[in-house]
């Protein structure tokens, strides 16, 4: 079994919230039934449970905290805290008038919860929206007080309300005080599953906005903060991506792909589908990236034999490389007789002034672009579909490029350091075309693996 893109059976994953404690990587998250129109479009959620000690063998657990009331429209994003000998669960409730409350379940072994009482424990205070007061995340600070950071939105009268990330803070993690919000946006927008997390003298902020997820970078534990230039982590479609320790050092994070609404080209992407999990590295500069997690790649076989078909005259091929020089006008290549899931792997090295090249993925036109991985290096842009990554470095120079190919998903690493996916079930096929406009591109050391099992 693959558990990469994750998926509970007849049903969907959404917001995860993992966990690392005692050698074993959790993973919480939101099982989803209906993409979020359960109970009335309250959403319906309830948190399951996966775990792992090695990222190779993993358990799925019973659900871990359920609706048990009428009144519970949804069991919400929240976090998993471990002190004293119990594991703290604090998450939302949606009510069924809509309104979001803070509720608070323990477990002796992080798998079976109870819920505390009085339930929910906390509502929004004055001043702030009842719509929006959910996605508890909560640590310890250096003076060893508990903290706890809210979505939530102030209310200004006579003015539109303004998202903010909401501090509270405990000395026993039972009674919580609202203070000053530890962040502040300038716009009208929730900024939702918050993180705080310190990691080799850095601090780190993330939160999603439209589910993209955002990050700042700090010297200090409350700012100010800092906005990187390319501050989203990953993409768009690795939806609400919230990360956690894991051993050696490593960090890896957790996000959803979401299911399209049908095999339409570019249909519209429902919430909730199948998990991703990646790895987050810390860039020299403090700044953060994402790879794929060695020990979660789908298992492949031995590297097939490919030949060109349809190739232009600028296209030389001598095996595992390929050089394609589109200077004077667009070179092509196409392989063929690919299986329906593989994996690719090559070094990818521009020449000249490139200005476009890539590779569109199943039998759809180059010119279409609706299955092409594009790099533009006049723009620094990366786009796979519709999805896309700005301002990406080192497109001029050479990289590594690690693609997978599996069902309608295409999952891409660049340069170790980058990731990018989407859903394109135009994508599907026994074809890959390699192309080049306006400059140079050769595609060394090629690999192309089936990857095994039922797909």
């Amino acid at each position: 079994m693959t558990w990469q893109y994750f998926k509970p059976e007849k049903k969907f994953a959404g917001d995860a919230m993992p966990f690392f404690h005692q050698g074993i990587f959790h993973v919480y998250y939101l099982l989803d039934e209906n993409h979020h129109q359960s109970r009335n479009g309250l959403g319906g959620h309830q948190w399951a449970h996966l775990s792992t000690k090695d990222l190779v063998d993993w358990q799925e657990h019973p659900v871990a905290i359920p609706i048990t009331e009428d009144w519970e429209g949804s069991i919400c994003t929240g976090s998993v805290f471990y002190h004293d000998g119990l594991y703290h669960a604090f998450y939302a409730t949606r009510k069924t008038d809509r309104t979001q409350h803070l509720s608070h379940a323990v477990s002796e072994d992080g798998v079976t919860f109870r819920k505390t009482h009085p339930n929910p424990f906390l509502s929004p205070p004055a001043g702030f929206s009842p719509y929006h007061f959910r996605d508890p995340f909560v640590f310890q600070s250096e003076s060893g007080n508990f903290l706890m950071l809210v979505t939530a939105m102030k209310e200004n009268p006579g003015c539109a309300g303004q998202g903010c990330v909401l501090r509270l803070t405990s000395r026993d993690l039972w009674a919580w005080q609202a203070e000053e919000p530890f962040y502040l946006l300038e716009e009208e927008l929730a900024p939702e599953c918050p993180e705080y997390f310190v990691w080799n003298q850095y601090h780190y902020l993330l939160f999603s906005l439209n589910l993209a997820t955002h990050y700042r970078i700090s010297d200090s534990p409350f700012g100010p903060w800092l906005k990187p230039e390319v501050d989203i982590l990953g993409c768009r479609l690795e939806a609400v991506m919230r990360t956690a320790p894991f051993s050696s050092g490593r960090r890896l994070g957790v996000a959803w792909l979401g299911t399209r609404v049908s095999n339409l080209n570019h249909g519209e992407i429902q919430w909730a589908g199948q998990l991703v999990f990646r790895e987050i590295i810390q860039l020299q500069d403090g700044y953060l990236g994402t790879r794929f997690i060695p020990e979660m790649m789908p298992e492949t076989g031995q590297p097939i034999d490919f030949s060109l078909k349809e190739v232009t005259p600028e296209v030389q091929a001598e095996g595992q490389q390929v050089k394609l020089s589109g200077t004077n006008k667009a070179a092509e290549a196409k392989i063929t007789n690919l299986p329906a899931a593989y994996r690719l792997n090559c070094l990818v090295v521009p020449g000249g002034k490139n200005a476009c090249y890539g590779l569109v993925f199943g039998q759809q036109n180059q010119a279409l672009s609706a299955s092409c991985l594009r790099f533009n290096t006049t723009d620094r842009t990366v786009h796979l579909g519709k999805e896309g990554r700005e301002k990406v470095e080192g497109l001029t120079s050479p990289f590594s490029l690690d693609i997978i190919v599996i069902r309608d998903i295409i999952d891409v690493e660049i340069g170790r350091k980058r990731c990018l996916i989407n859903r394109l079930p135009e994508g599907r096929g026994i074809s890959l075309t390699l192309f080049a406009r306006n400059g140079e591109v050769t595609f060394k050391k090629m690999a192309i693996r089936p990857i095994k099992g039922k797909q």
